[in-house]
Formats: structure tokens, sequence, C-alpha cells
């Protein structure tokens, strides 16, 4: 990634620097971004973007769960030292990461790491069975941690005086298991840890804060435990916004359920389809919610270029937005 960051001429790298400088956002949060020690490649993004016209001096990443070895077959398949069997997906330790960017300082030394929780010594974990013995194994569960990338609570510093708390995860796919359901345990209770946060079981619960996070779940569609996500949406200390793009509405799958013009995903019908997964939530104690979108635009316009000829030079994803006066 750093090396195609610096040619200066990949074209997934051309089209997000496109996006982010279109869009403009002051906080950016980004996930399966590959993470490394020094933060070079982070920087090197940040370089990128300035040279397009968005600064950002604040940079915050921890290694992620992702591609940690643990020499353990994690997922039940008679193997070891696969991407799998890592604590959660990676080829490599630091794969598929995640990373904030911000015009606004961020208080690092108050930041609060949750990734290292142990999901069995939560007292609410839903763990895998299979013929009514743990899955994969107990040795397994004794050190699988929850988060499968990790889960952050970072202060941010307002202009105006005052912060709030940055809540960020990326959580693993409910897909690509069997019947013990695992990953869709997994995603569930992934979503579930900040439930617990928000009450305040992690050290005090935050009062002015905006989860940004792939939560790998749709509350209406898809695979995985659809109605835990719209339960969560529905929790009166937050505010959904509800962000819409034209571009989801024109390219709703035959046989969705939920509303297109919500989603955040472009995968191909049915496997798994276009998707809900990526959210921008504010508490509810926010001064104002003044916009909120997807960048999705429509084929026929400008902005669609920005995308390329596709439509996905960028990936699957698109940039989810949410405009907040304190």
């Amino acid at each position: 990634m750093l090396r195609d960051i610096l040619s200066g001429d990949d074209p997934q790298i051309t089209a997000f620097s496109a996006v982010v400088a279109h869009v403009a956002p002051d906080i950016l949060v980004l996930t399966e971004i590959d993470y490394d020690g020094g933060l070079q490649a982070l920087t090197a993004l940040a370089d990128t973007l300035a040279d397009a016209g968005q600064s950002y001096p604040y940079r915050f990443a921890l290694r992620p769960n992702s591609g940690v070895a643990t020499g353990l077959d994690m997922d039940g398949n008679g193997r070891t030292g696969e991407p799998r069997d890592a604590m959660g997906y990676g080829e490599f330790s630091g794969d598929g990461g995640m990373a904030i960017l911000s015009r606004f300082p961020l208080d690092v030394d108050r930041a609060q790491d949750l990734s290292a929780l142990i999901w069995r010594d939560q007292p609410w974990a839903s763990l895998p069975q299979r013929d009514g013995a743990p899955f994969p194994s107990e040795q397994v569960l004794d050190i699988l941690r929850l988060s499968t990338t990790g889960h952050w609570r970072v202060p941010v510093l307002l202009p105006s005086g005052g912060s709030f708390h940055l809540l960020v995860s990326s959580a693993t796919p409910p897909v690509f298991d069997g019947p013990e359901d695992m990953n869709g345990l997994r995603n569930r209770d992934e979503l579930w840890l900040w439930q617990m946060v928000l009450d305040g079981a992690y050290g005090a619960a935050p009062t002015l804060f905006v989860l940004a996070a792939n939560t790998n779940l749709d509350p209406v569609d898809g695979d995985g435990f659809v109605g835990a996500m719209a339960d969560f949406l529905a929790d009166p200390r937050l505010v959904d916004p509800l962000p819409r793009s034209v571009g989801g509405r024109l390219a709703a799958d035959a046989d969705q359920a939920g509303q297109p013009d919500l989603d955040t995903a472009d995968w191909p019908d049915g496997a798994p389809g276009n998707l809900r997964v990526s959210y921008v939530l504010p508490s509810a104690t926010w001064g104002a919610i003044s916009g909120a979108g997807v960048f999705w635009p429509a084929p026929d316009t400008p902005d669609a270029a920005l995308l390329g000829p596709d439509g996905d030079a960028v990936g699957p994803h698109h940039l989810v937005w949410v405009d907040l006066v304190p």
C-alpha cells in the first residue's frame, strides 16, 4: 500500500483522494487500511490528501487484531497459519486496520483501546458451539478477542472548547462460516460492545459522542443478526441521521427489503447485494445535525466521474458523511 501511495499514479488512491477532497470532512475515519508501526503509510496518505487540498495534521492508528498470528486453528478447518487463523482475518499483522485523520486535535493520552477484551470474558457474550461443544475449541475461546479489528474511544478537542468521544470499530462480516455461526455471533457482539460502552460498563459513559463504524450489518437485508442493528439504531441516546444517496436508490437490488438510498456498499446482487453497513451516528446531545449523505452520485452526474467509469474505483464502500453543530 505504501508503494502504491508513493507511486502517485495508483487509480484507487487517486479516486480516494478526489472523493475526500470533494466531501472535505473535518474528521475522516478509515477502515480496511493496513497498519505499520511507524504510521508511514498513513503519513504518506495524509500527504497525498494535503496535495489534494485536505490537510489532516492529527492522525491516530493502533495495531489491529486483524492478521495477528495465534498459532491455533481458529476456524476449525484442521489447519493453522491461514488468514482465518489470525485473531481477526488477515494475511499479515496489520492487514486491514483502522485510522483516524483529523483537522482537530486528538487527545491520544486519554484514548481508550478496548481491542484486547477476550470475547468469552464478557458476561453477555454469545459464544459459538457445534454439537453442544465449544467451537472451534476451548483453547481458541480462551484467547479469542471480541474485536476483529479494534474498538477505540478517542477524545476529539473542538475548536470552540470542550471535546467529544469518537467511537471507532470495524466488525467481521457475519458470513464465511458454518452452522455454528461464529462470525455472525461475533459480529453481533462487536456491536453489543458499543451498547455496553454507552451503558458505562467500560468506564464513564460518553455523553457527547459520534460512532463511526463499519458494523458490517444492515438493519434489514443481508446475513447476520439484522434485528440487533435495528435495535441499536433505535437507542434514544443516539440519532440516526439517515444519510442517503441517489446512486444507491438507482442501484437497488430487485429483492431488497430495506431502503436502497441508505445503502453504503455496492456488492453483486444477492451475494450479498447492496447493503447499509457503514454508519456515522452522533449522540442525541449534539446541538443539531445540519446535513448527512452517502457519496454515491447518480451515474449521469459530473460527480460520478470521481468514482471511475464503472463506479467502483475506490472499492465497493461509499463515504458516509454527517455535518454536526455543537
